[in-house]
């Protein structure tokens, strides 16, 4: 099962991520992940990524599709990807049909997740109240001001993303703004899972 996940950030991209990759035992290829392992790890590439990331703006492509495009070659990706957080770009979309291409691997879904962008600071500042309750550490970009640059980010760059794939005819789309499970189910009927 290849397939990517769509929508805005706080959609519950990466929650669903987490139940798809236990159904099908499946890698999740978060970009947003593999770049602050890279910064946490002080790699060039993090380097370069992390003043970048800590005003909430998107890292360029060519940073972002050389590692997707070396981490679908690894071992434990063979059988399967869940993309979460790429393509961001119509660009990127672009890149990943050429490189999906080149090594005979196709996509089995693109599901985006539908969801009210006014609901998504409550989710946000929910999330960061959380983490701090919980002994963790909030994420940099996640607060209001960061998400905000965020979600002007994906309407301007990752949005028309959507419609590539709905010319294409292979989107599909879920209500993001019910209860995780029902989220889930929903998902699982447009896999036929």
């Amino acid at each position: 099962m290849r397939l990517i996940l769509l929508g805005p950030p706080g959609a519950g991209k990466g929650t669903q991520a987490e139940r798809l990759v236990k159904k099908f035992g499946i890698p999740q290829l978060s970009t947003g992940d593999m770049l602050r392992a890279a910064v946490k790890a002080g790699t060039p590439t993090g380097a370069k990524a992390k003043s970048v990331m800590d005003a909430g703006g998107l890292v360029s492509d060519e940073i972002v599709v050389g590692i997707i495009a070396d981490r679908v070659r690894e071992a434990d990706a063979k059988r399967g990807f869940i993309l979460d957080g790429f393509p961001r770009t119509v660009a990127q979309a672009e890149a990943l049909d050429a490189l999906l291409a080149r090594t005979d691997m196709g996509l089995d879904a693109i599901v985006e997740l539908k969801v009210d962008e006014k609901a998504l600071l409550g989710r946000i500042e929910k999330r960061a109240r959380d983490m701090v309750a919980a002994g963790g550490t909030v994420r940099a970009d996640d607060n209001p001001e960061a998400f905000k640059v965020r979600l002007d980010a994906y309407r301007e760059q990752t949005a028309p993303v959507s419609a590539y794939y709905a010319r294409k005819g292979t989107l599909k789309t879920v209500d993001g703004m019910m209860p995780i499970d029902d989220v889930t189910k929903s998902i699982d009927r447009l896999l036929g899972a």
